[in-house]
């Protein structure tokens, strides 16, 4: 694969983190309530955006709490020598996230990674959703990871995405390379969507840059 010619989305939750941030949150600092809201969401009868607003709601707004516990969740060990593989080759990467956003925002930065996500009015207290998709049929989602992969294929590229959750299920139904694991594996598996299964990121730069 020419990856000079590639775009690279990488989901964060799960794929870039060892473990999801947002439930890690959940579990350490949210009130009673979440798990079900979860399975509403897993189940298909609400979307991201009114999950992430009804468990964001559970919360508590102490920023340094959040921080701190965030910070709790490491990253993949593959990711930076995915990252100097991809750049390297001169391929595009982007982060695509559909959680709470502060704490991909950190990460990204600090990595020099593009990030697509929703973001956190710590003045008001709020979730704000920057990058939902109105014109999208769902248009549900709290950061549209459709949108993206779009546009690059509009310029050309070849849509390369790697995740791991529901929140990425449409994304999978786009890209032209897959890498799977966990639920969206599994959900791919049931729906007959063509993707390369993988545990942990250096499974990815293994496949992209041998």
């Amino acid at each position: 694969m020419d990856l000079a010619s590639c775009s690279v989305f990488l989901d964060f939750d799960g794929t870039i983190t060892v473990e999801d941030t947002g439930v890690h949150l959940l579990e350490q600092l949210g009130a009673d309530g979440w798990r079900a809201i979860d399975d509403l969401y897993a189940a298909g009868a609400i979307g991201s955006r009114e999950c992430l607003e009804r468990e964001w709601a559970l919360l508590p707004k102490d920023q340094q709490a959040l921080r701190s516990a965030a910070a709790e969740v490491g990253l993949d060990p593959g990711l930076e020598p995915l990252l100097a593989c991809l750049r390297a080759r001169g391929a595009e990467i982007v982060v695509v996230s559909d959680g709470f956003g502060f704490y991909a925002e950190e990460v990204c930065a600090r990595l020099g990674l593009p990030l697509v996500t929703n973001a956190v009015d710590w003045a008001g207290g709020g979730l704000e959703f920057p990058n939902l998709d109105r014109c999208c049929p769902c248009s549900s989602c709290g950061t549209c990871k459709q949108a993206p992969i779009k546009e690059a294929r509009r310029r050309g590229k070849t849509a390369v995405f790697v995740g791991d959750g529901v929140s990425d299920r449409k994304a999978a139904l786009l890209a032209d390379v897959l890498f799977a694991k966990g639920h969206l594996a599994e959900w791919c598996e049931l729906a007959g969507v063509d993707h390369t299964p993988f545990e942990v990121l250096a499974d990815v730069q293994g496949a992209l840059c041998r």
